[in-house]
């Protein structure tokens, strides 16, 4: 009875998804807000929870994360990774300074104390790759010249992960110095191996994975991106990291096979990920928090755009190609939560989760459409301001071609 029950829960919410999709195709809309307001009315406190098909669900959206960063990471090599992270590392500092400080200004200002205020600040500071790489496939923005630098941006956030993980873990727990000394250098050891061999093995990772027959092919990217992200996750990593580094360690036709190859299973667990999201969010506890929420929200919106302007200005990305990078970079969602949930489970202040709740769900539904729309209205905006003002031709080096794969 109970995997009858099972069956008939989770192929209604594949079914619905389907539709749902259908549906913001057909308006030219990303659906990620769609997956999660569906989560929101069957999940805790909705119109009908479910119970049976919970578990299988949060599995499936473990899956989901691990294979969107794959996918994301199919698309660079390691000596991209390398160069990137090598000329971008200032983004990274200014991201970190912008949006982190206005979380933890908020809870000092709530009077929550500096555990809380480093646990916001991390809710703040983390953009969503899962949510950004969906909404740029669904855009077609992959290729486009802005997007490296957004993927790098990206990536230093989740490799600071490896580094303030541990440290928010060992603030709650209330450890010791050396408690948490020892977690965060296995965090970084474990890190620095993964990136290591990603860039020195990546030809023998390839020929060992490469088959002519897809179905192997598909097992053994499979496979070996799942083990590694739990390995990853065990050490304190995120699996996002691990996942991603597995993709750029793969290269030429192993690439391109496991891209052609994985891509539905991607776009099946992505939709999942959204929706379980959106189950374990209680309606009932986003009204007394919305206000706050709401501002910190607009104006850590705001940093974000800003925080890519800059990262792609410096870069030498044209001034649409800015606005584009810094839209993308607004949605927050799974690593916000799971730096929230952190400070929950320990007690630490119990407006804390409700708060950061309705703020990712927040920025993760406004993220796709500032991701669509920002580089339309600056350049309304623009045009208004200064109507007789003809339009500079774009030179050669800030043309908006794709990225040649």
């Amino acid at each position: 009875m109970h995997s009858a029950v099972l069956l008939i829960e989770f192929g209604s919410i594949i079914l619905g998804l389907g539709l749902l999709g259908r549906f913001a195709a057909r308006f030219h809309l990303s659906p990620i807000p769609l997956y999660l307001l569906a989560g929101l009315a069957f999940g805790e406190g909705g119109l009908l929870p479910l119970g049976a098909s919970e578990e299988f669900i949060a599995t499936g959206a473990e899956i989901g994360v691990i294979l969107l960063l794959l996918m994301l990471g199919l698309e660079y090599t390691a000596t991209d990774l390398v160069s990137n992270l090598k000329t971008h590392y200032p983004s990274g500092l200014v991201d970190c300074a912008l949006n982190a400080l206005p979380g933890a200004a908020v809870a000092l200002l709530l009077g929550w104390g500096p555990v809380a205020a480093v646990v916001l600040a991390g809710v703040t500071w983390i953009s969503s790759s899962g949510v950004i790489a969906k909404v740029l496939g669904d855009l077609g923005r992959v290729g486009n010249r802005e997007t490296p630098v957004i993927l790098s941006v990206l990536v230093l956030e989740d490799l600071a992960m490896a580094v303030y993980l541990p440290i928010v873990t060992a603030l709650v727990a209330g450890a010791g110095l050396m408690a948490g000394s020892v977690t965060l250098a296995i965090a970084l050891g474990a890190a620095g191996l993964v990136l290591f061999l990603a860039v020195r093995y990546g030809r023998v990772i390839s020929r060992f994975v490469s088959s002519d027959d897809p179905e192997k092919l598909l097992l053994v990217v499979l496979g070996l991106t799942i083990l590694v992200a739990g390995v990853a996750q065990q050490l304190q990593v995120s699996a996002a990291v691990g996942a991603f580094l597995v993709g750029i360690a793969l290269s030429g036709e192993v690439a391109e096979g496991a891209h052609t190859l994985l891509s539905p299973l991607r776009d099946l667990f992505a939709a999942v990920f959204f929706v379980f999201f959106g189950l374990h969010t209680d309606p009932s506890s986003i009204p007394p928090v919305l206000l706050p929420a709401l501002g910190l929200a607009v104006v850590t919106a705001l940093t974000k755009i800003a925080t890519g302007y800059w990262a792609a200005r410096r870069a030498g990305i044209s001034v649409k190609g800015r606005w584009r990078a810094g839209g993308a970079l607004v949605a927050r969602g799974e690593f916000s939560i799971v730096i929230a949930g952190l400070a929950v489970a320990a007690g630490i202040e119990p407006s804390l989760g409700p708060l950061a709740t309705a703020y990712v769900l927040i920025l993760v539904v406004l993220g796709p459409l500032t991701a669509r729309y920002t580089e339309p209205v600056a350049t309304w905006w623009s045009r208004r301001r200064e109507p007789g003002r003809p339009e500079r031709a774009p030179r050669a080096a800030e043309a908006e071609a794709p990225v040649a794969e």
